[in-house]
């Protein structure tokens, strides 16, 4: 069984920076595709970021490249994202997410390939004014 726990969020001015943790806790922290999605107030959630703990490869949406760095210290399972050059768009709850499934679909954990099995975290709010 995996748990996941976020920290991290917060509020912040545009043009600011946010870090986030995502805490894993289970087997096989390495056979999971570790990502980030988001999701605001009336809108679909969204994948962000995503990372293969297994060899680094990454994933980025289109709407966050060269701003979002996701990253994870996998000795202590946990995945981050720093966020920087945030802009009010990117106010959401952020998720963190595991899934075994994408990690045996594709190679750069896209988020896209994450599905009904994955694991979920509680969420952490960002807010940007």
């Amino acid at each position: 069984h995996v748990q996941l726990v976020e920290s991290g969020g917060g509020s912040v001015q545009a043009g600011g920076s946010l870090r986030l943790s995502c805490a894993f806790s289970g087997y096989t922290y390495s056979a999971y595709c570790m990502g980030w999605f988001r999701q605001a107030p009336g809108k679909e959630r969204e994948g962000v970021a995503a990372i293969r703990p297994n060899g680094g490869l990454t994933y980025y949406d289109d709407s966050v490249k060269g701003r979002f760095t996701i990253s994870q210290e996998r000795s202590k399972k946990m995945v981050h994202l720093q966020m920087d050059g945030l802009k009010p768009e990117d106010a959401a709850m952020y998720y963190c997410a595991a899934d075994r499934q994408a990690f045996r679909s594709t190679v750069n954990c896209d988020t896209r390939y994450f599905g009904p099995a994955a694991d979920w975290g509680q969420g952490t709010q960002v807010t940007v004014s």
